[in-house]
């Protein structure tokens, strides 16, 4: 026979949770205990309450992550290296670490860079400070992430020869949880928090992003022209005449260049002709000091310094023929 309850009886459930839920949902590990109360009244009127056997249920680790590009825009590289930034994020209920892979060979790139490694940011301004951010080692995971925690991944490259001003590539950033991925629902027993199962969850516990880069090549090229003017007035290349050198230096392409330094030697049969140095018209002083120019019987030298692509500069000097 079943127990007979009054004609209200009452039926109670207590659950008891041992820390509050997240935004990710209830903390791995925690425990969830469950105790029904009956109350009623006997065959002679006098209340009466049992308890039921407690019920506890542990809260599994949900395995997920989510990864995103952070730069927002391609990011230029040249004939050097470049670095791309992106985001992963624990969006399980259990600390977790993952496993970082990057894929420079991406289907539809015009050029492949190579991956001198993978680091993460460890001063927190969202900029890779070499020397201070970490490098992972080869197969090393993140440090463990508690849950909806974020880290900062840098991925660093190098371009290969041969680039074409304007080509565009991508490289896949995948991030995995240690524990393990799969289809949603995989579980991995007893290795969840405090002995829980880990369950995949809806990213499979597997995310992957791409970042994007754009070939900026700054070309140089430089175009020397020669003028003569005779002691009679006209354009004939005789001793005594003045011979005007003027080169042109174009950077083309997009992008910058630095260091620019254009130099000409004075040919032989000729003598450098005093004060006669220009850059794009302004006079420059023949002595080595505080301008760019400087120039001798030995030769000339203009020191332009950054220049980006579009610009243009003209330097001139002028030689007497011996």
């Amino acid at each position: 026979m079943g127990l007979k309850f009054a004609a209200s009886p009452l039926v109670l459930a207590t659950f008891l949770v041992a820390s509050p839920a997240m935004a990710d949902g209830v903390p791995a590990g925690t425990l969830i205990e469950n105790t029904a109360t009956a109350e009623f009244s006997d065959a002679d009127g006098t209340p009466q309450t049992v308890d039921s056997n407690t019920v506890t249920v542990q809260v599994d680790e949900l395995l997920d992550v989510t990864a995103a590009w952070q730069d927002g825009s391609a990011v230029a590289i040249g004939n050097a290296s470049a670095v791309l930034t992106f985001e992963i994020t624990n969006t399980g209920n259990g600390p977790e670490a993952f496993n970082l892979t990057a894929d420079a060979a991406v289907t539809g790139n015009d050029f492949d860079v190579t991956v001198d490694g993978l680091a993460y940011d460890t001063n927190g301004n969202g900029i890779y400070d070499d020397g201070v951010d970490v490098v992972l080692g080869a197969g090393a995971p993140t440090p463990s992430l508690d849950a909806d925690a974020a880290l900062t991944v840098f991925v660093l490259v190098n371009s290969p020869a041969g680039v074409t001003d304007g080509d565009s590539s991508a490289v896949k950033l995948v991030a995995q949880a240690v524990t393990g991925a799969g289809a949603p629902g995989t579980s991995f027993a007893g290795q969840g928090v405090n002995g829980s199962n880990a369950v995949v969850g809806t990213t499979s516990a597997d995310a992957d992003v791409d970042g994007s880069l754009i070939a900026r090549l700054a070309a140089l090229s430089l175009i020397k022209t020669a003028s003569v003017i005779d002691p009679f007035g006209g354009s004939e290349a005789v001793p005594d005449a003045t011979i005007t050198f003027t080169i042109v230096a174009n950077v083309g392409g997009s992008g910058s260049i630095t260091d620019l330094n254009v130099t000409d030697a004075i040919p032989a049969g000729t003598t450098y002709k005093p004060a006669t140095l220009t850059l794009d018209g302004a006079p420059l002083t023949d002595a080595s000091d505080a301008d760019a120019g400087e120039a001798n019987n030995s030769g000339i030298t203009v020191d332009v310094g950054s220049a980006a692509a579009g610009a243009s500069y003209t330097v001139t000097f002028d030689v007497t023929i011996d």
